[in-house]
């Protein structure tokens, strides 16, 4: 089972990209969340929504990326904004499950300054 993302792409600093995931055939999922790992750093929360609808983020996505979407129907959607070069990375979606997580391939996001 493989999570699909997609909505990746190259932009300027300070535009916006919204990135989707969907997590079809697995039942039951308690969160859906977005990690990123850029070249040579290590792979970080990003955001996560839980499925009674709150959400948390890391510090450097707060007031400029939100996420959204129903856990409940295996969708979970992030819209960033003001985007900086600092965010470019690979963003993966996830998606937890009691104890397991499920993982989609990857979508790239380049910021250029």
């Amino acid at each position: 089972v493989q999570l699909q993302a997609s909505g990746g792409g190259l932009v300027q600093a300070g535009g916006s990209l919204r990135l989707s995931c969907v997590a079809p055939g697995i039942f039951s999922l308690n969160a859906m969340g977005w990690y990123r790992q850029a070249p040579g750093k290590q792979r970080e929360l990003v955001a996560i929504r839980y499925r009674g609808g709150t959400s948390n983020y890391a510090e450097s996505a707060k007031g400029r990326f939100s996420i959204s979407g129903d856990v409940a129907q295996n969708t979970v959607y992030l819209q960033m904004n003001s985007l900086k070069p600092e965010d470019t990375a690979g963003y993966y979606c996830a998606a937890l499950q009691g104890l397991r997580n499920y993982w989609g391939q990857g979508t790239l996001v380049t910021v250029s300054s």
